[in-house]
């Protein structure tokens, strides 16, 4: 792809237009734009001396940082596939994604070098420093000819691959385009300019960092990622460096709303703050609209893309319990268990298609047939897994996962509406509903909850609570209370854990 449209175009153009401008602070580096211009030129210089070609993938296995940063862009640049991988991941669930994309190139840091070993025979490239059979970083970059021009792929060419999951089953490996990544990147949406300030908390691997990352590069902004999401200095860099945009989950948002200093901080400069990855509660987000200021913007999609609706909650506030409508050419439909499109109002699988859609899963054919679904016309949709209804304005409830659903005595159990009401009590912070086994029912809902800072609840008093704000067929069986639920990298609640937890012993 050539001409001005590119994200890496522009940042080289930026370099030259603004080489002092602020570009990227990470930790305690901070680039301009001719520096990450320079870094990534050279990073396309050590990939060539290394004699990687174009379209094999350069893995990058590191915590937050400008070194990663500059390999992910760098890989791009030279016509590799980038493949951020998950630095949460066991050793051997990694080495199941290191021998699927099977790098020609890995970039690591400490942490990142001892969990690869022995899982490739791809020279490695050691952030940090070098190890005795590494070559240090800048020394990658420093042992070729820097090449300020990147390289010439085609739109369909492959632009990273990002992993769905590496815990269960077989790797599903999302590929996207460069004419997504570059389309996706290019839209004029969240007021994202040169002026504009992006403070991103969450990790390099998800698509929750990657999206706002690129948009925010491609628009000329400056971005400042933090090496690990921590309360107090979030809220001292978005103070220090007047903080305009973010993307957060909605635990992070939990955190930071619920810290003793927060209202001592200065957030005024904040124009649009953003949340996506997981399911939020709708007193959350009446918090952050109460107490910080910008415009709150709710975004629920899919890594795979085909599926986006936004919610603009402080213009809907009647419609916070959604997340809000199709975005701007989202065509977006809910259907049956058959495969046919149900009215508003009735509950089934989300499905969805846009100009943003990934190219297909690595070398995953059948998951990729796996995840279509063909309209009566013969158009294309992505499959969202998700369980959802669309209100009569168009707005959309989701209800859960649809391999969450609980079915007791054959009636359908949506964990999402029983979330919804526990939520309401106010002493609950964070609540997940799965099905525990049951004689009688064959499943029956159990919940977990977290409560707020400071306040204690009994798990028996709140299940009674809730029950008689429940159909008969919804009723909990039980509630445990816990002081956290466990999450995945990215801060989505990990049901399957829940699911074999010995709580669940406890139910008849």
């Amino acid at each position: 792809m050539s001409g001005t449209d590119t994200i890496l175009d522009r940042l080289f153009a930026r370099a030259v237009s603004s080489p002092d401008a602020s570009a990227l602070t990470a930790g305690d580096k901070h680039l301009s734009w001719q520096e990450l211009a320079e870094r990534i030129a050279r990073f396309v210089g050590g990939v060539r001396r290394a004699g990687v070609a174009e379209g094999e993938r350069i893995a990058i296995h590191a915590a937050n940082s400008a070194e990663a940063v500059v390999a992910y862009l760098g890989s791009v640049a030279a016509g590799c596939i980038a493949v951020p991988l998950p630095t949460s991941l066991l050793r051997t669930d990694l080495a199941r994604l290191i021998d699927d994309c099977a790098p020609a190139l890995i970039v690591a840091d400490p942490a990142g070098a001892e969990a690869v070993a022995g899982a490739s025979d791809a020279p490695l490239v050691f952030v940090g420093g070098a190890g005795p059979a590494q070559a240090g970083f800048e020394a990658f970059l420093d042992g070729g000819e820097p090449i300020m021009r990147p390289a010439a792929v085609a739109p369909e060419a492959g632009f990273n691959i990002i992993y769905s999951s590496g815990t269960t089953g077989r790797p599903k490996g999302i590929v996207h385009s460069h004419g997504m990544r570059n389309s996706q990147a290019g839209r004029g949406v969240f007021d994202i300019g040169p002026d504009s300030v992006m403070l991103l908390a969450t990790p390099l691997y998800s698509n929750t960092t990657l999206m706002p990352l690129l948009a925010s590069l491609f628009h000329g902004g400056h971005v400042v990622l933090m090496p690990k999401f921590d309360v107090a200095r979030y809220l001292a860099l978005a103070e220090a460096f007047r903080a305009t945009h973010t993307m957060l989950v909605p635990v992070q948002y939990q955190r930071l709303l619920a810290h003793e200093s927060f209202a001592a901080h200065n957030l005024s400069a904040f124009r649009v703050k953003q949340c996506t990855s997981a399911p939020m509660p709708v007193a959350l987000k009446r918090d952050i609209l109460a107490r910080w200021p910008g415009r709150f913007v709710e975004v629920y999609g899919l890594t795979e893309g085909g599926v986006t609706l936004i919610l603009d909650a402080a213009r809907h506030p009647d419609k916070l319990h959604t997340v809000g409508r199709p975005a701007p050419g989202n065509d977006i439909r809910v259907i049956d268990e058959d495969g046919r499109e149900v009215p508003r109002g009735a509950t089934g699988e989300v499905v969805g298609r846009s100009p943003f859609m990934m190219t297909g899963y690595w070398r995953r054919p059948d998951a990729d047939a796996a995840l279509a679904w063909q309209a009566p016309d013969g158009t294309a949709f992505f499959r969202s897994g998700d369980l959802g209804a669309f209100d009569p304005d168009g707005f959309l409830t989701l209800q859960g996962r649809k391999k969450d659903l609980i079915i007791s005595g054959g009636f359908n159990i949506y964990p999402g509406d029983l979330e919804a009401v526990l939520l309401e009590h106010p002493d609950v912070a964070e609540a997940a509903v799965v099905g525990a086994a049951s004689r009688e029912w064959g499943e029956t809902p159990f919940a977990f909850v977290v409560p707020h800072p400071g306040r204690k609840i009994d798990g028996g008093t709140l299940r009674e609570w809730a029950n008689a704000r429940l159909g008969r067929m919804q009723r909990l069986a039980g509630v445990s209370v816990r002081p956290q639920l466990p999450r995945s990298g990215i801060g989505k609640v990990l049901k399957t854990e829940l699911a074999t937890d010995p709580a669940l012993r406890t139910v008849a």
